[in-house]
């Protein structure tokens, strides 16, 4: 019998700052390919073809605004901003703990202040355009996305050298 890993802490941090006790909530970068769907003469069916990358995004929560936040808003560089989550993830069976890092680049999309009201705890939610992404498990880059520089690795597999050699670059 197995027990799945749950997150039991985490932080985020930024070029100047660690959000530690400050984030409620981070919605991590959903790695989506986009798919197009092809039936070409003989072909019974189709199948679907693989044209890339699709957009990422990061969203957090914090319990207040945040001043460096602000600080990078209209960011005139696609990866001005730097974002690392750090996750502790424990399985309660072998009390084996396993550390999730992701480490983004990008510019804030979205800051939104939402409705505050005295005495009442707000939300402070930031939304990140992503230009590059990567994550780690225990140390280990798993993955790695730089459409900047054409790099895409997937456990230690660089899935574009292929076409980056037959343009010439």
């Amino acid at each position: 019998m197995s027990l799945p890993r749950k997150l039991k802490d985490m932080a985020l941090f930024n070029r100047t700052a660690a959000y530690v006790g400050e984030v409620a909530s981070v919605t991590l970068p959903k790695l989506t390919r986009k798919l197009e769907s092809w039936r070409g003469a003989g072909m019974d069916s189709p199948v679907k073809i693989d044209m890339g990358g699709d957009d990422m995004d990061l969203e957090w929560t914090a319990g207040g605004p945040l001043r460096e936040v602000f600080a990078g808003y209209a960011a005139t560089e696609i990866d001005a901003e730097l974002l690392r989550f750090a996750g502790a993830y424990q399985a309660d069976d072998t009390g084996d703990i396993v550390s999730v890092e992701v480490y983004v680049r990008g510019r804030h999309e979205e800051i939104e202040m939402g409705e505050q009201k005295p005495g009442e705890g707000g939300e402070f939610k930031v939304k990140t355009s992503l230009s590059y992404y990567r994550l780690e498990w225990n140390g280990e880059v798993l993955i790695e996305c730089d459409p900047l520089n054409r790099i895409l690795m997937v456990d230690g597999v660089d899935r574009l050298a292929g076409r980056r050699a037959a343009i010439g670059i």
